[in-house]
This record gives C-alpha cells, sequence and structure tokens, in this order.
C-alpha cells in the first residue's frame, strides 16, 4: 500500500538493521523471539507439502492457457491512441478467462484499484431499483463507499437507485442460507407492495477477510453457495470480489460457475511487475456491460491503448503463481511467529488459506504503529521515513499503512495496513520473496522490544 503519511526517521533507526541479509543480522534475539523464529519455520515446513503442490498446479494452468494464447514477442510493443488490433492485450484478455474459468475477460491497465473493476462490474450490471446482496456481511470500507452506506461520496449505487443488502456470516464464518433466502423473499414482499419496482438482482460474495476479523470464504463454501443460488434463485447474477484470492487455491470462482468476478492487478495476478490495472472476468453478456460502463458502449472490449504496460503485465501474468506462493509462505510463518509471540492471528498457522491476507491482533493503537513502522523499516522504497497514520480516500477511520514498494499500492509487493479502531488489527498482505518477510517480522518484533511494548509471555 501507499505510505499514508510519513516523517522522516533518525539516524537511530538503523541500530537494529546490523548485515542486513546474513543470519546474524537476525541476532543477538532475545531468546522468546528466537524460539517464535524457530516456531514460524516449523509451521512453514508443515504446511509447505500442500503449499507447493497448489502452487505447482496453478503454474501448469498458467503455463499452458499463455500456450493457448499464442503471443508472439511483438505483441508486446504496446500500442497506443485506441489500440486497435492490440494482440498483446487481446492475449492478456483471453489468458486471464482461462485462469478464471470464464468465457471472457476484460484486463486493463486503465483501471486504478481493484475497487473501480469491481464497480464497472456492478454499475454495467444493475439498474434502478435493482438489489444488490452481499451473502457475506458488510464489505470493506470502499465497497461500502461505493454501495452509498458510508461517507458521503458522490455517484455511488444508491444516487442511481440501486439498493444495498448485507447477510451477515453465522458465528462459525459460513454463510447463512436460511438469511439468504429470507432477505430475497421480503425483497419480493416489497416489490409488490411498492409503487416502484425493486428485485433482487446480484448476489456479490467478498472472498478475502478485508478489513474483518473473521476466516475468508473459500472456494468449496463459493462452490456450495452457488449450487444453492442457481437451484433456488436462477435468474439472480452471482457475483465474486476475487481480490487477494487468485491463485490461492487450485481453482477459481468461475471454475465452480459465479458468473461474474473482479480483482486487481496490483494484487495476486500482476506478479508485482503490473504498475496499474484491474481485470473483470465472467459471461460475455455481463463483461460486456462492466467494458460499456468502463469505457463506452460498444467500444468497451475493442479498444485500449497498452502504450509501455503490454510486456509487463504480461510478464507479471506469468510470474503471478510463484509471487502468490512466496506470500504465502511468508503469511504461514507470520502466523507461527507472532502466535509464538502470544498475539492472536488470523487465520491460524494451520488453518487452509483462500487468500494471502494475514491478520494480527496488537490490541493498542501506539502497539499498531510501532509494528508497522519496525516493519516498514527495511522496506526496499521509501525505509527512511515512518508510516504514520492519516487519511485516505474512501475510509472513514485514519488507517496506517506500511511497505515501501517499487508500485504505489502493491501489496503483491508487500504491505501492512489497517484502520486505526479497536481492537487494532493489522493485515499484512503479499510479498514476493519469502526470505524478506522472514526477515521484517522479526525486526517488528525487535521494534516493538526496544520500545517496551513486547516482553516474553506477552498476551
Amino acid at each position: 500500500m501507499a505510505l499514508i503519511g510519513c516523517a522522516d526517521a533518525d539516524e537511530g533507526d538503523l541500530s537494529l538493521m546490523g548485515d542486513f541479509g546474513t543470519r546474524e543480522s537476525l541476532l543477538p534475539l532475545p531468546p522468546w523471539i528466537g524460539q517464535a523464529y524457530e516456531r514460524g519455520q516449523e509451521v512453514l515446513a508443515g504446511k509447505l507439502p500442500e503449499l507447493t503442490e497448489i502452487a505447482r498446479r496453478n503454474h501448469r494452468r498458467v503455463v499452458e492457457s499463455f500456450c493457448r494464447a499464442r503471443l508472439a514477442g511483438s505483441d508486446l510493443r504496446g500500442s497506443t491512441g485506441y489500440g486497435l488490433d492490440d494482440r498483446g492485450r487481446e492475449g492478456m484478455d483471453r489468458i486471464v478467462a482461462v485462469l478464471m474459468g470464464t468465457e471472457c475477460a476484460l484486463v486493463r491497465h486503465q483501471f486504478v484499484s481493484g475497487t473501480h473493476a469491481i464497480s464497472a462490474a456492478l454499475f454495467g450490471n444493475l439498474k434502478p431499483g435493482d438489489v444488490l446482496v452481499f451473502v457475506t456481511g458488510q464489505p470493506y470500507d470502499t465497497l461500502q463507499t461505493v454501495m452509498g452506506v458510508r461517507g458521503q461520496a458522490v455517484g455511488s449505487l444508491a444516487e442511481y437507485g440501486v439498493s444495498f443488502q448485507a447477510v451477515d456470516l453465522m458465528a462459525d464464518h459460513t454463510l447463512d442460507y436460511a438469511a439468504i433466502e429470507r432477505c430475497v423473499v421480503q425483497v419480493n414482499q416489497m416489490d409488490r407492495a411498492a409503487s416502484q419496482a425493486q428485485k433482487v438482482r446480484m448476489f456479490a460474495l467478498q472472498r478475502s477477510k478485508g478489513y474483518a476479523w473473521r476466516g475468508a470464504v473459500n472456494m468449496r463454501q463459493i462452490e456450495d453457495f452457488i449450487r444453492f443460488a442457481k437451484e433456488r434463485f436462477p435468474d439472480i447474477i452471482i457475483f465474486v470480489d476475487n481480490c487477494y484470492g487468485e491463485l490461492v487455491e487450485d481453482v477459481e470462482p468461475g471454475h465452480v460457475g459465479a458468473d461474474l468476478l473482479a480483482g486487481s492487478l496490483i494484487k495476486n495476478l500482476g506478479g508485482t511487475l503490473a504498475p496499474s490495472g484491474g481485470y473483470v472476468a465472467g459471461r460475455r453478456d455481463l463483461v460486456e456491460r462492466a467494458a460499456a460502463r468502463f469505457a463506452a458502449p460498444g467500444i468497451g472490449l475493442e479498444l485500449g491503448a497498452t502504450g509501455e504496460m503490454a510486456r509487463l503485465m504480461v510478464q507479471g501474468l506469468y510470474l503471478s503463481p510463484l509471487t502468490v506462493f512466496e506470500a504465502l509462505k511468508g503469511a504461514v510463518f507470520a502466523a507461527g511467529f507472532w502466535q509464538a509471540l502470544g498475539f492472536d492471528v488470523s487465520p491460524e498457522p494451520y488453518e487452509p488459506r483462500t487468500d494471502i491476507i494475514q491478520a494480527i491482533r496488537l490490541k493498542d493503537r501506539e502497539k499498531m504503529i510501532a509494528f508497522c513502522q519496525g516493519l516498514h523499516a527495511i522496506s526496499p522504497i521509501d525505509a527512511h521515513v515512518h508510516p504514520v497514520p492519516g487519511e485516505m480516500p474512501g475510509y472513514t477511520d485514519e488507517v496506517i499503512m506500511a511497505g515501501g514498494t517499487f508500485i504505489q499500492g502493491a501489496t503483491s509487493e508487500f504491505s501492512a495496513d489497517g484502520p486505526l479502531r479497536p481492537p487494532y488489527d493489522v493485515f499484512l498482505q503479499g510479498g514476493c520473496s519469502y526470505l524478506y518477510l522472514e526477515e521484517i517480522h522479526v525486526r517488528a518484533a525487535l521494534r516493538l522490544w526496544e520500545q517496551g511494548q513486547l516482553t516474553e509471555g506477552y498476551k
């Protein structure tokens, strides 16, 4: 993520650096931090065979999809102006459609974020009077702004007459089928009684945990829900916010029947190389509507210059299974390491994973700030400044974001962030090098220890 605010670091902030990159740079550690380090490695060793097999399958799918796309070196030169006959762009669309298990895909570097891609998918397929039902509870902050249920942003779905409802997950973080069915029935009853017709047009699922302390919604849950929804409500579109989830499991929402999905290229699918962008994938008619919203009716899928971005986007897509693999290794290590230090973590070390997010509960504002500053102190970019809390568009609370990245906001490289509100949970995403991730977690623990905010037996 980008730095929200920053302050110059003191020369003393380098005191924990040592000879970075050597085993000796981690020493001397307090014995209990060293034990947590060993615990993190032990947890990862137990999960590594499973993670490796999934990465192998996904890498094979990526290679096969590239071969089928028949891209040539000349296709990576990009295009200008309208982008007519841009084979590199067309190849990316085909590759992502195959990877996501869908008929069609729209992959464009002009998407400014995952929220932008999701917004195009929603606005393109929802009309006044339609009701959007999030069946995984309230979405994260920026999507609540798109719906018009948080903040005062202009141009929300609510302004266009689209209603929004959320059905909370059950206590065990599974979907509440009975409540979902009641919600649809109630909307239909309101439709008959109201002067303006309403109907549930779309179910939406958020695959990742976002800024919530809960388990992410895995592909088995998504598959079960799609089977239920297609049987009970066959006319309702099923949309999946796929951000942070691509290539974490060995199937994607399109493979199990999702009608529409969207995500960001500076997260998983960008492979740390895509400088910007996002994608929408799904049924052709639904993607065409999203493309019309993204660009203009009649030209959304046919035009769009790639400029100098084509090679970076295609190469990042090719590398994405490998960078996701590194991020997952780092997340598993982090879960074991911080749990051994006495912190609550989500997911727990041996839990199955369906996104790259690892949450850690700090329980204290100053501890959360120090934690993020400790992680950030050896970032490749902006390591000389402190991240500090600040305002960010789409959020009502102050947010702190750490992780100096080559591409601004690229959670595929690494970020640690969260809104400054109790119980002060920080959310870690990404990381293209497990060795780097291992090191920065030790640095963060040392920062907390140096500031007197971490002691042996902390809980």
